[in-house]
């Protein structure tokens, strides 16, 4: 990135930033995963109302069309489709990129995940949470690869988590080979986002796409992500206490949606880049760019994830094999 670009790129952080700073969106199409509540339906509202064609990428067809019954409430002008996605299954996420029907995909906002659930595998025998929230995240990205490629300034956008710095990443047991503790294999998996992401970022500048891909850590924000699908089954104890914690320590949604809002949208960011609130432990604050993380300066785990990723998924990206040391960084 040139010293111009950067010194914009400072500039705009020490602003403050809202869903009001984010330019036009007109002629780009997005994808949001997971858009069907939380974080993903508030990015997905506000890209459509700055003029984005977005596709709201959800699991359940009901929750989905209430999503998107909302949303063309709320933005009456909005461009916007539902396709199902389902990222505990392959053939679900091979699907959704054999029909994409548009010419090309500008945005990819990989969003969904489930976070702390009770022990159970993926209709492919993967650990659910390393299945979801990473090899779907994985297949789908580069399942979608080629109509990305086309777009004159393709983005993805990784949704990681500030408890990925906690994580203990053991490759060995990534997929619960041999325990399983549900914090433990959550964090784990926000980490491999983080190793995803900047891999990915490692591999489009090697192979001289003009892709950037980046990644977040929303902080604490309320959604459903606590509350819902498997963890809507631990009881009442555990949902009354949730609920008590959301209200308490967790900021609004829309507060957690502006980092990815912000790696979606800012112009001169560039690709690589590791967006999180400003404040104590990532937990709350406006969007800033944070380098010193593990996961961002370990090429080499970060190469081994998705050598093992590429394994189980099938999944193989059309771009070069052969990491570049450190995270080369593009605009």
């Amino acid at each position: 990135m040139t010293p111009h670009l950067r010194a914009s790129a400072r500039a705009s952080l020490h602003e403050r930033w809202t869903p009001d700073s984010i330019p036009g969106q007109s002629g780009r199409r997005a994808v949001v995963t997971g858009a069907n509540s939380g974080i993903g339906y508030v990015t997905a509202r506000e890209l459509a109302r700055r003029g984005a064609h977005v596709v709201l990428a959800c699991r359940s067809r009901e929750r989905g069309q209430d999503a998107l019954e909302r949303l063309r409430t709320e933005v009456p002008n909005a461009h916007a489709e539902l396709r199902l996605l389902d990222l505990a299954d392959l053939k679900s996420v091979r699907r959704f990129a054999e029909d994409w029907s548009h010419d090309r995909l500008d945005l990819l906002v990989n969003n969904a995940g489930i976070a702390m659930v009770p022990f159970s595998r993926t209709t492919d025998g993967f650990e659910s949470q390393f299945g979801v929230n990473h090899l779907g995240t994985f297949a789908l990205t580069g399942l979608l690869m080629p109509h990305l490629l086309t777009a004159p300034d393709p983005r993805v956008v990784t949704v990681s988590s500030e408890g990925q710095r906690f994580a203990r990443f053991d490759v060995t047991n990534l997929n619960a080979e041999r325990s399983y503790r549900a914090m433990f294999a959550y964090l784990q998996s926000k980490r491999a986002n983080l190793y995803f992401a900047t891999e990915l970022q490692r591999r489009a500048h090697n192979a001289g796409l003009r892709l950037r891909s980046m990644a977040v850590a929303p902080g604490l924000t309320r959604s459903n992500v606590l509350t819902g699908g498997a963890n809507s089954t631990r009881g009442r104890a555990y949902a009354t206490l949730m609920r008590l914690l959301l209200r308490s320590a967790f900021r609004p949604t829309p507060e957690g949606a502006k980092t990815s809002l912000y790696a979606a949208t800012v112009p001169d960011l560039p690709g690589g880049s590791y967006v999180v609130p400003d404040g104590p432990f990532q937990l709350r604050g406006e969007p800033v760019l944070r380098s010193r993380e593990r996961a961002i300066q370990d090429p080499t785990t970060a190469h081994r994830l998705w050598s093992l990723s590429e394994q189980l998924t099938g999944v193989l990206y059309p771009l070069p094999t052969k990491p570049v040391t450190g995270i080369a960084r593009c605009r």
